[in-house]
């Protein structure tokens, strides 16, 4: 069961206090932000997961409106009685922790506890909590900030003879960058799934999803995504060894790319959604490389928000990311989405005699991918997804406390 309410952290009103529970003790996994500043939550997380060995988790709760974060020994006693609440609303935590713990917003400033226990005891009772569609929009509503839009996602698959469901939610619009985000979210399957099996598939699938994707350059101090397994559906319990593991492997990856996706799609005051598609590197770790230097480059973005084909800027960032680059066998492209033949700009370190016309037609659509082939030789790939940077990001980060 999922839901929201609105618990008085933010202004007029506005939904900030989400709620996940599950109908059994779960399997838990979670990737966390690589900042040196991580935030209360944060810290509660990895300490719960580790005693508790990623077993008897049984719900998730998660504020927006204040980050818990860089508030000491306070913020992580605040981040311990969200637990305490939860678990005490539920009836659950015998012995142990049964809840993780999520906060998002401003950094710096304590939680007010009071509007927060009141916030889980009101969410944890009557019909706030549920199962339907609405729920779980609430739900993802619950913990956005400067996002425009809930980001939900869910589907059904099937392994042997037996069909799970796979439901997630994440927000996320400004400081994304990867390494996670400012960015929180969680999966949920009803597949039965060893805890060291479901982190090892979460974390392979976020390396893949939302370690690639790119807003701003900025990593926050509370990324967080998890996962929750309860094994509701049946079948055999899946280890590392088991023969469904690489199927549920790439259900999840799938699965959080659509998520992570959506994300950049709501990228901060931006107007583009555009694929970084880097092949032919050394490694795939080279590839990455490139990739997240091109979409944390603000020359790159600015010009793809101008519709201007400055190809150069791409190159350059390529050149200083700190990869193996072949640059006589270096070539770029724009892949227009409509299926037409990419447009090559730059082919064996040659440049080409552009159609600036067929350019600007291509880069104003909302839509548009940029190829960059290595020419190393060494044949690994990198997928990434990142947006252009317009004036309207400056505005709302400008006033991100008012």
């Amino acid at each position: 069961m999922v839901g929201a309410v609105a618990s008085g952290v933010k202004k007029q009103g506005a939904l900030d206090m989400a709620m996940l529970v599950s109908d059994s003790p779960a399997s838990a996994a979670a990737c966390f932000t690589t900042n040196k500043f991580k935030a209360a939550p944060v810290l509660v997380d990895k300490e719960t997961l580790t005693s508790n060995k990623g077993a008897g988790i049984s719900a998730i709760v998660a504020n927006s409106g204040c980050a818990n974060s860089v508030t000491g020994d306070g913020g992580l006693e605040d981040a311990k009685k969200m637990i305490e609440a939860v678990d005490k609303s539920l009836g659950m935590g015998t012995g142990h922790r049964s809840s993780l713990v999520m906060s998002t917003g401003v950094i710096g400033q304590r939680l007010p506890m009071d509007k927060i226990i009141s916030g889980i005891k009101r969410l944890s009772k009557g019909d706030l909590l549920g199962s339907d569609h609405k729920h779980w929009l609430t739900c993802a509503r619950g913990i956005m900030t400067t996002d425009t839009f809930p980001k939900l996602v869910s589907k059904r698959f099937t392994m042997g003879n037996i069909q799970y469901t796979l439901a997630g939610l994440a927000k996320g619009a400004g400081m994304i960058c990867p390494n996670m985000a400012t960015l929180l979210g969680f999966f949920v399957t009803d597949a039965p799934v060893e805890p060291k099996a479901l982190q090892s598939i979460l974390s392979k699938a976020v390396s893949q999803s939302f370690n690639c994707i790119s807003v701003d350059g900025d990593m926050s101090t509370n990324d967080t995504i998890s996962a929750l397994a309860n094994g509701a559906a049946g079948g055999e319990l899946i280890t590392q060894g088991h023969p469904n593991y690489n199927i549920l492997q790439e259900e999840v990856t799938d699965f959080a790319k659509t998520l992570a996706q959506l994300v950049v799609h709501d990228g901060e005051g931006s107007t583009k959604f555009i694929t970084l598609k880097i092949n032919d590197a050394i490694t795939y770790e080279d590839a990455k490389k490139v990739a997240n230097s091109i979409s944390n480059s603000p020359l790159f973005k600015t010009a793809m928000y101008g519709e201007d084909a400055n190809w150069g800027r791409i190159l350059c960032a390529t050149g200083y990311a700190g990869a193996e680059v072949n640059p006589s066998k270096t070539n770029v492209s724009f892949v227009p989405i409509d299926g037409s033949a990419e447009l090559k700009l730059l082919v064996n370190g040659e440049p080409q005699n552009v159609d600036e016309v067929r350019a600007s037609g291509i880069l104003k659509n909302e839509e548009l991918e940029v190829k960059i082939d290595l020419g190393t030789g060494g044949g690994h790939s990198c997928e990434f997804w990142t947006c252009d940077l317009s004036h309207d990001y400056v505005k709302i980060n400008g006033d991100y406390r008012s």
